[in-house]
C-alpha cells in the first residue's frame, strides 16, 4: 500500500536582489500578457460557438512568441506562461460547473502578481531555491523549517502591495496525521462584539485589528489622496504606505485566526457553526466595515480545511435556523428577537445569554445532523458536489 501525505504549501518571506527583482517584475508582466491574451481568443471563440481548451492556448502561445511584437515572452522561463494557461483552463472549468463566473482580464495595477513554477522550472538543493533563468538562489527567510527530506511539487513566488516579495514551495507534510479521536463537541456562533461564543459559555473577543489601526490608515490615505494621479514617485510612495498598514492589519487578522481555529480543532471532535452568506451581509453599509473586520469567511475556511487535515468535523447549520430565538431548554420559539436584546427570559424561566443560548442551539442541531440528517435545512453544495453538512474529505496525493 502506497503512503500518502497531506500537500501544503509553505511560505517563507525572501529578499530579491536587483537583478532578480527586474527579472520576476518581467515574469509577472509576461504571465499577465498571456492570460489576457488567451482569455481573449477563448472569448473571441466562445462568441463563435468554439471551445478552445489548454492544449489550443498552448500552441497558441507557441505561435505569439514567434512574432516580433510578442518576442519578449522568450525572455522570461516558459513554465510561469504554461502554468498560467493551465489556471485559465481551471477558471473555465469552474466557470462550466458553476461554479465562478466568467474569467475576467488581469489588470496591471490591481491583479495579484505572481509566478508558478513546476519542478522543471527551479532547483531546490541544500536549502537553495535557484529558479530558471535566474541569477543565484533566492535569499530566503526560513521562519520554519521545511518537513525533513521534503521536495517542493511546484514553487509560487509573489509580490503584495506592500512590495513584500515571498515565495510558496507546495510539499508533503507526514507530520499532519489525524489527531486521536476526542468525545467533545461544541458549537460556535460568530458575532462582532464577541468573534466566538461557544456553547461551553466562553467568549472569545472581537480584536478588532482593523479599528485599532485605523486613524494610522486614515492618515495616509489622506496623504495619498494629496498626491496628484499619474505615475509619480510620491504617490508611488503614499499608496506603499497605505498598502503596508492594510499588510500589517491583515497579518495580525490570519495570525489571530489560526491560533483560534487550531485550538477549535485540536480539543475538539465535532464543531458547529452557521452557514453564513458573509457576501449578502456586508452589503449592510453600517455593519460592512466591522464584518469584513472580524472575517467570518476567513474563519471558516481555516477551520474547515484544519478540521480535513486532522480528521475532524466541521458541521455548517442553515442559517434560516433560529438558534438565536429557540431556548436550548425547553425549545419555545420566541416570536421576535430584536438585535438589542442580548439577554432574555423564557417562558419556562431560564434566562439566556444570546449569544451562548445561539452556540447551544447551533451545537444541539449539529449533532442531529449527524446522527439523522434532520432538523435543520438543506444545505448548499461545496464546489465538490458535496454538502456543507458533511464532513469535509483532506485532499491527499500519491
Amino acid at each position: 500500500m502506497i503512503e500518502s501525505h497531506v500537500k501544503r504549501a509553505f511560505k517563507y518571506r525572501f529578499y530579491p536582489t536587483d537583478a532578480q527583482a527586474a527579472e520576476l517584475s518581467r515574469t509577472f508582466g509576461c504571465v499577465r500578457k498571456v492570460y489576457n491574451l488567451a482569455l481573449a481568443a477563448r472569448t473571441q471563440a466562445w462568441t463563435r460557438q468554439e471551445r478552445v481548451n489548454y492544449n489550443a492556448t498552448s500552441a497558441m502561445l507557441t505561435a505569439w512568441k514567434k512574432t516580433e511584437e510578442l518576442a519578449f515572452l522568450n525572455e522570461v522561463s516558459s513554465v510561469p506562461l504554461q502554468q498560467t494557461l493551465r489556471h485559465l483552463q481551471t477558471a473555465f472549468t469552474h466557470f462550466f460547473a458553476k461554479r465562478a463566473k466568467y474569467p475576467r482580464f488581469k489588470s496591471r495595477k490591481k491583479s495579484r502578481k505572481s509566478a508558478e513554477y513546476t519542478t522543471s522550472g527551479f532547483r531546490f538543493r541544500d536549502s537553495r531555491l535557484t529558479l530558471a533563468k535566474m541569477t543565484g538562489p533566492l535569499d530566503i527567510v526560513w521562519s520554519r523549517p521545511l518537513p525533513e527530506g521534503a521536495q517542493p511539487s511546484t514553487v509560487t513566488v509573489s509580490q503584495d502591495a506592500a512590495g513584500r516579495w515571498f515565495v510558496a514551495m507546495l510539499c508533503e507534510d507526514p507530520a499532519v496525521q489525524p489527531l486521536p479521536a476526542a468525545a467533545e463537541a461544541v458549537g460556535v456562533d460568530v458575532g462582532l462584539h464577541h468573534l466566538l461564543t461557544l456553547s461551553t459559555g466562553e467568549k472569545l473577543a472581537n480584536p478588532r485589528h482593523e479599528r485599532r489601526d485605523r486613524a494610522r490608515l486614515a492618515k495616509a490615505q489622506r496623504e495619498l489622496s494629496r498626491k496628484a494621479r499619474g505615475e509619480g514617485a510620491n504617490r508611488r510612495k503614499a499608496r506603499r504606505n497605505v498598502a503596508k498598514i492594510h499588510a500589517r492589519i491583515t497579518d495580525r487578522r490570519r495570525d489571530h485566526l489560526h491560533k483560534l481555529t487550531t485550538r477549535l480543532v485540536r480539543e475538539n471532535q465535532t464543531i458547529v457553526i452557521e452557514d453564513l452568506t458573509v457576501r449578502n451581509m456586508v452589503k449592510n453599509r453600517s455593519l460592512a466595515r466591522a464584518i469584513s473586520d472580524a472575517a467570518w469567511a476567513k474563519f471558516r475556511g481555516l477551520l474547515e480545511y484544519k478540521a480535513a487535515w486532522y480528521g475532524r468535523q466541521v458541521i455548517a447549520v442553515d442559517r434560516f435556523f433560529p438558534s438565536s430565538k429557540l431556548c436550548s431548554a425547553c425549545g419555545t420559539l420566541q416570536e421576535k428577537m430584536p438585535l438589542n436584546v442580548r439577554v432574555w427570559t423564557c417562558d419556562c424561566g431560564t434566562t439566556h445569554d444570546r449569544d451562548t443560548n445561539a452556540a447551544r442551539n447551533l451545537l444541539a442541531a449539529g449533532l442531529a445532523v449527524s446522527a439523522c440528517g434532520a432538523g435543520v435545512r438543506p444545505q448548499r453544495s461545496t464546489p465538490g458536489g458535496q454538502s456543507a453538512m458533511k464532513q469535509e474529505t483532506p485532499r491527499r496525493e500519491p
